[in-house]
């Protein structure tokens, strides 16, 4: 049988570890594993990403796949319009600067920390403004006013093209002033088309009405190019002139998944976008074909889709169902991990929940009861090791403490003070209760295994709010701050053991909803603002992003309380009465598994 060498003409390169820099069919031996490797070709493919904060459509972008800008746009009806902005980091989004000019249809260039808006409507806008990464400033309007505008180019050196003011109109910025720049062949008076690429170097592709024309742009004039193989306007773009996608859009009999992709000579249809959508962002990055983002659309949706040419897998963040709890619940609390899982107390109406169940991962099974019924009850700890505290939503408010040991529950010393709807993080021998009502939102307590302590307190009165970490690293965030305030919080407090210092603000207010992780790795899902959710976000220390959104909106629920990457999800309330779910679900983070390098087998 021939060899590899007679059949390809070389030698396989026997090395001691896998080679740097390698190139799709690229085949050696690794003599530390004993495996014969071959690099693997690039898969081109769209995954979810986690949701905006706000469904909107016709809203401008700006940026990359992991450092991306949705700006403005409307909700609801096109008279909504929003000035608001969310920043995306690669695995979700948070709150921006607000525009000085809500407008939706506008065009936009740029980076997340340097970008610039222009143009839109209604009515038509000469409005131009600049962001740097957390405010927005207006500078010098452009020459004509218009909207269904697009944009390309960086924030000193941008294009504005077509649009209801000039279908054939370029206008060029120079980081001051807007000049006009060489006329389109093609004229697009409501252009929805892709610009693509540099001020020097950009491409217009697309654009109403229904357009398959591209044109090419060398900085003064416009040069007719390949056509697509697609009549779109209304799309997503990235890339630049030699490599480019476009996505989604709107074609003759409505709305379209189709992608085009550009290697600088030709267009070819490539992997379908995840729905039928038009008038979506997209973060308009100049780096190439290889990676692009979508977000929002017609029918005002929140939805955002990444695409990646890789070897590598990217799997979104999810939350999956799991086994339902044995009795349907609200304001109980949870502890423990995904597949070892732990929760108690609860409202189911009447009488006060004292149930306890067990979760193996699969499903739940009953165990022995609290000693005291209660409800909007706090705790913390491990399936094996749990503390239960705090409970009551009325007289009496019960500062009772009881110990799980896995197998029941001993009654412990009290608190200093009772209270509800308090907030627990850390393990039995070393816990942290914070906040709760009527009277003791800022209240810390310490539980070293036998007894409480007051610590220092917390920055905001509050109750209901979350809680994880340790008692030394541990973090509250949202909840609800009491009279004379009487508003939801999007506060995030992080421990240092002794001091509260405040952290960085939630994706949105919220109050009733569940933390599970650590201080620098956590995600909080579930609530109320004022209506009841399922939007999640996590937490990395600093910043707050949206996540996976959760399959049954709830408030008031339990779940696991020591892992970010893969909480759990149990109970709450959903509305109505008597309103309580017995749903469970389980949380999954974005992961990206590199694939790049597979072994070669005989089978």
């Amino acid at each position: 049988m021939a060899g590899y060498n007679e059949i390809r003409g070389l030698r396989v390169k026997y090395l001691s570890a896998d080679p740097s820099n390698l190139e799709d069919g690229q085949v050696w031996y690794n003599s530390t594993t004993g495996n014969l490797r071959v690099q693997g070709i690039g898969v081109a493919a769209w995954s979810s990403g986690s949701n905006m904060s706000q469904t909107r459509a016709n809203t401008s972008g700006a940026g990359t796949q992991t450092a991306g800008l949705a700006i403005g746009g409307y909700t609801g009806v096109s008279t909504n319009t929003t000035g608001i902005t969310e920043e995306y980091n690669g695995s979700g989004w948070a709150s921006g600067g607000t525009l000085n000019v809500a407008a939706f249809a506008k065009g936009s260039s740029g980076t997340q920390t340097a970008a610039l808006d222009f143009g839109g409507g209604p009515p038509d806008k000469a409005t131009t403004e600049s962001y740097d990464g957390s405010s927005w400033t207006e500078v010098n309007d452009l020459g004509t006013a218009r909207r269904d505008t697009c944009g390309t180019g960086t924030q000193t050196a941008s294009l504005c093209i077509a649009g209801t003011g000039g279908p054939t109109l370029t206008e060029e910025f120079d980081g001051t002033n807007w000049t006009a720049g060489g006329a389109l062949n093609t004229g697009r008076p409501k252009s929805g088309g892709a610009g693509i690429g540099l001020q020097t170097a950009a491409l217009l592709a697309g654009g109403a009405p229904y357009q398959v024309n591209v044109e090419a742009y060398n900085g003064s004039t416009w040069s007719e190019g390949p056509n697509l193989n697609n009549a779109h306007d209304g799309v997503g773009s990235s890339g630049n002139q030699t490599s480019a996608i476009i996505f989604a859009g709107y074609v003759p009999g409505g709305a379209s998944n189709n992608t085009e992709n550009w290697d600088g000579t030709s267009w070819t249809n490539g992997v379908d976008y995840p729905t039928s959508t038009y008038e979506l962002g997209s973060g308009n990055g100049t780096s190439g074909s290889s990676s692009a983002l979508g977000f929002g659309g017609n029918g005002n949706t929140s939805a955002t889709n990444e695409y990646n040419f890789s070897t590598s897998t990217v799997t979104a963040a999810a939350w999956a169902s799991g086994g339902n709890i044995g009795t349907a619940r609200r304001a109980l609390w949870g502890a423990g991990t995904q597949t070892a899982g732990l929760i108690f107390g609860g409202y189911i109406g009447a009488p006060v929940s004292a149930d306890t169940e067990e979760y193996n991962g699969t499903s739940w099974s009953e165990q022995n009861n609290l000693n005291t019924a209660g409800y909007h009850i706090a705790g913390t700890g491990t399936q094996t090791a749990a503390l239960a505290f705090a409970r009551g939503a009325s007289a009496p408010l019960f500062p009772l403490t009881e110990e799980y040991n896995g197998t029941s529950w001993s009654e412990q010393n009290d608190m200093g003070t009772g209270r509800y709807i308090a907030a627990g993080f850390g393990i039995q021998t070393a816990a942290v209760a914070v906040g709760g009502g009527p009277s003791n939102g800022t209240a810390t307590e310490h539980y070293d295994g036998t007894s409480w302590t007051a610590s220092n307190s917390y920055p905001t009165a509050m109750y209901a709010m979350g809680a994880c970490g340790t008692q030394t690293a541990g973090l509250g965030c949202g909840g609800f701050r009491p009279s004379p305030t009487n508003a939801i919080s999007d506060i995030t407090g992080e421990y240092d053991g002794t001091n509260w210092t405040t952290g960085g603000s939630m994706v949105q207010a919220i109050n009733g909803g569940f933390a599970s992780g650590s201080q620098t790795d956590a995600v909080f899902f579930g609530g109320a603002n004022p209506s009841i959710t399922n939007n999640s976000a996590v937490y990395d220390g600093t910043s707050w992003v949206t996540s996976a959104s959760l399959a049954t909106a709830r408030n008031s629920l339990g779940g696991s309380s020591t892992s970010g990457a893969s909480a759990l999800a149990a109970g709450g309330g959903v509305g109505g009465s008597p309103g309580n779910s017995n749903s469970t679900e389980e949380f999954t983070g974005k992961t990206t598994a590199v694939n790049s390098a597979n072994n070669i087998s005989t089978s």
